[in-house]
C-alpha cells in the first residue's frame, strides 16, 4: 500500500476509540440484558464485531500489528472486498434456522391468532406448516427470533451479509431468485451466530479443567500410603 493510501494516526486513534466506545456499549447492554435473547445484547454485539474489524485493518495498514481481535470466518471466510469504494444502494441477506422444538406451543399460539382474525374464515393453524405461515406472517422476523423460544422454536445457526451494489435494483427484479446472484467480493461485512463457536470455547475449557486434575502432587510417592499385601 503507497504512503498516500494509508490511514492517518488520527483514523486509527478514531478506530480505537470507536471499539472502546463499542465495549461500553456492549457491557451496559449485557447489564440491562432482559432474556437470554435479548435483541440489545445481539445488536451491540454486532456492533463491537463491526468496530473491532474496522480498527484491526486500520491498525494493520498503517503500523504493519494486528490485534487479538478474532471476527469468526473459518474455512467459509470471504474473498477481499472488490466493490465500490463509495456504494450508492447496499442490500442485507439474513438467514436464521430454527428447529421446531415444541409443536404444541407452536400450534397454540397460531391458532389463538388465528381465532383473534374474525375476518379469516380458512383455518389453517392445525398443521404446523399452517402455523408458520400464521407465526411468520403475525410477527416480524427480529421479533421472532427474540421470542423464538415462547413460540416452540429451538434457535440455530444465523448469518447476516451487508452487500453494496453500484444502483437500487428494479422493483420485483430479484424476487424470484433473491439469494441467487450475492457477489461475494461485494460484502461489505457478515456477522455469524453459531453454536459452533461455543463448542470450541467449551473444548479449551475442557481441556484446561483435565490440565487442573493432573495435579502433580499426586506423583509425589511419598504422600502415599504403601498397600498391605497381607490385606
Amino acid at each position: 500500500m503507497s504512503d498516500a493510501a494509508q490511514p492517518t494516526a488520527a483514523e486509527v486513534r478514531a478506530a480505537a476509540e470507536a471499539v472502546k466506545t463499542a465495549l461500553d456499549r456492549h457491557l451496559a447492554a449485557v447489564e440491562r440484558r432482559s432474556g437470554e435473547d435479548d435483541p440489545a445484547v445481539y445488536e451491540a454485539f454486532n456492533q463491537l464485531a463491526a468496530a473491532a474489524e474496522a480498527y484491526d485493518e486500520l491498525l494493520y495498514d498503517r503500523y504493519d500489528e494486528v490485534t487479538p481481535f478474532e471476527i469468526p470466518g473459518g474455512e467459509g471466510a470471504l474473498p477481499p472486498y472488490s466493490g465500490p469504494e463509495e456504494p450508492s444502494a447496499l442490500s442485507v441477506l439474513i438467514r436464521r434456522d430454527y428447529a421446531v422444538a415444541q409443536p404444541q406451543r407452536l400450534l397454540a399460539h397460531a391458532q389463538r391468532i388465528e381465532a383473534a382474525d374474525e375476518e379469516e374464515t380458512t383455518r389453517t393453524s392445525g398443521t404446523v406448516h399452517g402455523a408458520l405461515g400464521i407465526l411468520f406472517g403475525e410477527f416480524e422476523p427480529d421479533e421472532i427470533a427474540s421470542r423464538h423460544k415462547e413460540f416452540g422454536l429451538e434457535e440455530g445457526d444465523s448469518t447476516l451479509w451487508v452487500t453494496a451494489t453500484d444502483e437500487p435494483p428494479e422493483p420485483g427484479e430479484w424476487l424470484e431468485a433473491p439469494f441467487e446472484q450475492v457477489d461475494p467480493e461485494r460484502v461489505v461485512c457478515r456477522f455469524d451466530v453459531s453454536a459452533v463457536f461455543d463448542e470450541d470455547a467449551d473444548d479449551t475449557d475442557d481441556e484446561d479443567d483435565i490440565e487442573d486434575e493432573l495435579d502433580p502432587a499426586l506423583d509425589e510417592d511419598e504422600d502415599l500410603e504403601p498397600l498391605d499385601a497381607d490385606r
